[in-house]
């Protein structure tokens, strides 16, 4: 009897340790996988301690919502079972301060964004981040790569020593500024649809003259710089004289900057007589851009420039306040041949580094992947994601607050919404492309419900986005986004000199002439060793 107990006792044991020993295979398998591909789940759950950046008015979200428990973390955490807990949640200028600050500590979170490049050299240099580039061979999907490829280098600039460092964001193409203009005024003062400069200031001069409002309004930084686009910006002015400031832009077979070309100086004093007159805004000193959007919205401004998203922001914000305005894009010429140019954009201002030594380096890559193309293009249905969508949440609900999308995504994104409203099938048409084209068929219908939304969709992605699918809209390669060693160190006073100079002929206070002695101190502080080392790592590509 004893030994019939001792073989069912042992048999026990036996069973028991391999019913474990095919658990712990089952789950090792899983973990496996989850490590090694961009939408296998984890077996248990993966926290990371995250660097979020945050953004106004709790990103919009709904009541009850935030950065740790929302429609992406929540659907993150069913997809792949991880959880972010916030070491850092500012929003984007308080965001970096707090980064760099726990840089210099040598405490960072686990994930975080980056906004220079010298940041990340110092990262890799003090060796604090991982090496990613295996988890981005294995964990991000084809459609990312392919996103990465439309940009050419990209990922070159965050490759150091033959190694990834970073997941750059990408900066989408967002074409030239457009003349947003009160076409109700246009039709009541018995104007043309303007096609160029001339016909901008006529418009403005009129519209001081019978509305009583401002000149042109303009932001101070006057240009864009490297990485964004803007508004309330004077870029076509120079881009008419075939003049680019604050870029990087190849004559020949040099690099030149094109603050310090002389053409700018036409310009400048073009622009000077403007200001004079009162065509330009003579109190665009004083101004700040939610100054110049409150103008705008309280119907003492009726004509600016801007790119293709304006209707968000701030027109959208007018049309609630009174439904019967009509603001109206036109692409203005900036050449005799019709055409419309405009400098291109860095393709990456924004990083995500992994902290050295955390164990999941993988999860930035399946988090993209998971958001930019599996919720984009795969699984659109999601109710919480597509509310968000609708109630135009700010992007910076998502964990990782980036954009990855293709270059030309705006291209896509018309030939998208147009198909939707013809009733036609298109492949890779995304997930939020459908709320946008409902938004333009209620406006359409002239649907009372959310007008100024409804409105807001179609002015930007049908009537913005058409005017840039001509042909005659052309875009000047810019050629150089870095920062070179002299750059670090007299780079900000240079650009302090430009700005100085530039508002300073256009208000009157120095003379047109005073731009050839800037020229001549630009050079001699520090531009002519600069203008050298840019062409010297241009030559290394």
């Amino acid at each position: 009897m004893l030994k019939k107990l001792s073989f069912i006792f042992l048999s026990l044991i036996i069973i028991t340790s391999c019913q474990t020993g095919s658990l712990r295979d089952s789950f090792d398998a899983s973990y496996k996988y989850a490590q090694n591909t961009p939408y296998g789940r984890y077996p248990e759950t993966v926290t990371y301690t995250l660097a979020h950046m945050a953004g106004v008015s709790n990103s919009y979200m709904p009541e009850g919502d935030t950065s740790e428990n929302n429609a992406y973390t929540r659907y993150l955490s069913k997809k792949l079972n991880i959880q972010n807990i916030n070491k850092i949640d500012e929003v984007e200028d308080r965001y970096f301060k707090a980064v760099n600050y726990s840089i210099l500590k040598k405490n960072i979170p686990d994930v975080m964004i980056i906004n220079n490049y010298h940041d990340l050299q110092y990262l890799v240099e003090h060796d604090m981040i991982e090496d990613l580039s295996t988890a981005y061979k294995k964990c991000t999907t084809q459609r990312i790569k392919d996103i990465y490829n439309s940009y050419p280098s990209i990922l070159n600039h965050v490759t150091i020593n033959g190694k990834l460092y970073a997941m750059p964001e990408t900066n989408i193409n967002d074409g030239p500024n457009l003349f947003w203009c009160r076409e109700d005024w246009l039709k009541e003062c018995g104007l043309q649809a303007p096609k160029t400069l001339t016909d901008v200031e006529n418009i403005v001069r009129t519209f001081k003259k019978k509305k009583k409002t401002v000149g042109l309004v303009t932001d101070t930084s006057l240009t864009a710089g490297t990485g964004f686009s803007s508004e309330y910006l004077l870029n076509l002015y120079f881009a008419s004289y075939n003049t680019y400031p604050k870029q990087w832009i190849m004559k020949g077979n040099q690099a030149n900057y094109g603050s310090v070309d002389q053409n700018v100086k036409k310009v400048l004093s073009h622009l000077h007589e403007l200001y004079k007159e009162g065509v330009l805004d003579q109190k665009f000193l004083e101004r700040t851009s939610n100054n110049i959007a409150q103008l705008i919205i309280d119907g003492q401004c009726g004509a600016f420039f801007g790119p293709w998203w304006v209707p968000n922001n701030p027109l959208v914000t007018a049309k609630q306040k009174d439904a019967s305005i009509n603001w109206k894009p036109y692409r203005i010429e900036t050449n005799k041949n019709g055409e419309t140019t405009y400098h291109s954009i860095n393709p990456s201002t924004k990083y995500v580094v992994v902290r050295k030594g955390f164990k999941h380096p993988e999860i930035i890559f399946k988090i993209i992947s998971v958001i930019f193309d599996y919720l984009r293009y795969e699984n659109m249905n999601v109710k919480e994601i597509n509310d968000y969508y609708r109630l135009n949440v700010d992007p910076t609900a998502r964990p990782i607050s980036i954009n990855v999308d293709y270059k030309n995504a705006l291209h896509r994104s018309y030939e998208n919404v147009q198909a939707i409203l013809n009733g036609e099938k298109k492949r890779d048409v995304m997930a939020i492309d459908y709320p946008y084209a409902e938004a333009c068929k209620n406006y359409l219908k002239n649907d009372k419900k959310n007008q100024a939304e409804n409105w807001a969709a179609y002015a930007s992605r049908i009537e913005a986005l058409k005017l840039l699918e001509t042909p005659l809209v052309k875009e000047v390669n810019s050629v150089y986004f870095g920062t070179t060693k002299t750059m670090m160190i007299k780079w900000w006073r240079l650009e302090e000199m430009e700005k100085d100079t530039y508002l300073k002929i256009i208000c009157g206070k120095d003379s047109v002439s005073s731009f050839d002695q800037f020229v001549k101190k630009w050079y001699e502080h520090g531009g002519s060793e600069i203008t050298k080392e840019v062409n010297q790592e241009i030559k290394k590509w």
